[in-house]
């Protein structure tokens, strides 16, 4: 589902399951540790910096390869950390609020569920744009606009208009849906991305261009990258830039060039995944989905 569906599918219900105890703080910062960032560090359809590598050329299954064993010591840190905190706040006196909030009279069990099927058509449509090279292009404002592109974007507002149509008006009402978050991020976005379009080109230049400084700072003496440098300076910039644009930035930074990454320089390209998702929790800039 991605880290953006995940943490709206689940924040709510776990607010509810401890809105009967003191401290909370500590669950929802875990919650964006885990949940909002480094559980969509396997596949493109986690977390959108993997997407765009994706649409760069990088193997749907090379992240899951190259980083999982990464992903899983410090999903698994976060976890061991959160249950200790977690259980002592829990056994310390008065935790417990005398009377549930909103007590629990009902199972679990979904309100809307037939959207399930929409998003595995949101799925499909990701990984058609992904899989699917085409010739044919369109120019939009002067930028080229390739089929399958075309076809992905236009297939997700027809599933974001039969979402509104089937879903029943309760379930938004009781969700407090609204369109305010999402031109929040739409405009963030935005001013991100053409701010990064002179950025990209610069680092392009090399290391004689006006970025010569940063490039330098992540290259051995022999001119090789080095992969500890770009972990923490990908993670640096993601965590006051927003993860999908400093991906971008460092992926060509590394050269650009998709199958270099992959393969001689593959952990360069893993050191730029990892930072990228993993440190998107440091700021709400850095990723805005705990929003």
């Amino acid at each position: 589902m991605g880290t953006t569906g995940a943490s709206m599918l689940l924040i709510r219900p776990l607010i509810r399951a401890n809105d009967n105890r003191k401290h909370v703080a500590h669950t929802v910062v875990f919650f964006i540790f885990i949940v909002s960032n480094a559980g969509g560090s396997l596949t493109p359809l986690g977390d959108p910096p993997l997407f765009l590598g994706f649409l760069q050329g990088v193997d749907f299954f090379w992240t899951v390869r190259h980083i999982f064993p990464e992903t899983l010591f410090l999903v698994g840190s976060l976890l061991a950390i959160f249950y200790a905190l977690d259980s002592w706040y829990y056994h310390r006196r008065e935790e417990l609020i005398p009377q549930d909030p909103t007590p629990d009279t009902r199972g679990i069990g979904f309100d809307g569920a037939r959207n399930f099927w929409l998003l595995a058509a949101i799925v499909g449509l990701v990984l058609l744009s992904g899989f699917w090279k085409s010739d044919v292009g369109f120019s939009v404002l002067g930028t080229e606009v390739r089929l399958p592109g075309l076809v992905r974007d236009i297939g997700l507002l027809v599933v974001t208009f039969v979402s509104l149509q089937v879903t029943p008006r309760s379930v938004h009402e009781d969700n407090q849906f609204s369109w305010g978050p999402m031109q929040e991020v739409a405009k963030l976005f935005a001013g991100i991305f053409l701010t990064i379009i002179p950025v990209i080109a610069m680092l392009r230049a090399g290391i004689d261009g006006p970025f010569g400084p940063i490039i330098a700072a992540v290259t051995r003496p022999d001119g090789t990258p080095d992969p500890a440098m770009y972990f923490w300076a990908s993670g640096a910039l993601s965590s006051f830039l927003d993860n999908a644009p400093t991906y971008l930035v460092f992926f060509n930074t590394a050269g650009g060039n998709p199958q270099q990454l992959m393969n001689e320089l593959a952990p360069v390209l893993a050191a730029i995944s990892a930072g990228s998702v993993f440190m998107g929790a440091n700021s709400y800039i850095g990723n805005a989905r705990p929003t």
